[in-house]
């Protein structure tokens, strides 16, 4: 576990940023946004704490989101317009008895982060609550949003969305180079969220951050010529066989869209003649 140094600078900077992008969705101090992640997690602490706060919205705080029947009843007490999640979250509400009798007429979108969305989830939620599943994409080291989707779009894309204000995305090879467009490499992010460092280690710090300030995420994806950004794995789960890079990503995303599949994991598992096999 390394500790991603954060200032006050760098927490600022991604709240106002945060805040920027939603206003053209959101209206100042009339949502009622629906908060189930930790609030230790970054992406609650800056998304749901410290941006809703400044812009004087109603926080509902869901105490414990593992209680899906729990949770629906809270959903089901309140008219809510914003609610944001993890895919594994959004799936279990659409799989919990009575989340398609709440009442979803005031819900604006909802926002996905902390791991890729799938597509099946996605459309899934759009069916059942008639609003859109948006995906957005950061890391504990940069505060954390450095790409989300206009809010304004009306159905999942696949993609992370496009750097937010004052951000810039750069897709790099190993050796960090840029990337042209369209190819696949290392998600790179400079900004004024991005972290100053690991707490006492030099060394990984060096490994992540360059010198003319960029941020080596270690996701893998590649940017569209309109600036879209598009995930396609982390670096450390790429499954090697027979010398083809498979991306766990995709694999779950053909198993999810199974009606009879419910959630899936796929990992890399060690053969001599292949390198690895891959294993759901």
């Amino acid at each position: 576990s390394k500790g991603a140094v954060l200032t006050h600078r760098n927490l600022v900077s991604n709240v106002l940023q945060a805040r920027a992008w939603m206003s053209s969705a959101i209206v100042e101090g009339k949502e009622v946004v629906i908060t189930a992640l930790p609030l230790y997690h970054i992406f609650a602490f800056t998304a749901n704490l410290m941006c809703m706060m400044l812009a004087g919205h109603h926080n509902v705080l869901i105490t414990n989101p593992r209680d899906m029947e729990g949770f629906v009843k809270e959903l089901s007490q309140v008219p809510f317009s914003f609610l944001t999640g993890v895919n594994t979250l959004f799936n279990g509400l659409l799989n919990t008895p009575g989340f398609r009798e709440v009442d979803f007429s005031q819900l604006k979108l909802a926002l996905g982060g902390g791991m890729a969305v799938q597509r099946a989830v996605a459309e899934h939620w759009k069916n059942v609550t008639g609003a859109p599943l948006l995906e957005a994409y950061g890391l504990t080291e940069t505060s954390p949003a450095a790409c989300i989707n206009p809010l304004n779009l009306t159905s999942f894309n696949g993609k992370i969305g496009l750097p937010i204000s004052s951000t810039e995305v750069s897709i790099q090879d190993d050796d960090w180079n840029e990337l042209p467009i369209g190819e696949t490499g290392e998600i790179c992010i400079r900004g004024p969220q991005v972290m100053q460092g690991y707490w006492k280690r030099p060394r990984e710090t060096s490994e992540v951050l360059s010198a003319d300030g960029w941020l080596h995420s270690g996701d893998i994806g590649f940017m569209d010529d309109k600036g879209y950004v598009q995930i396609v794995d982390r670096k450390k789960d790429m499954i090697l066989v027979s010398g083809f890079n498979v991306y766990p990503n995709e694999v779950e995303n053909v198993l999810v869209a199974n009606p009879g599949v419910l959630e899936a994991g796929v990992i890399g598992i060690p053969n001599e003649k292949s390198c690895e096999d891959v294993a759901a």
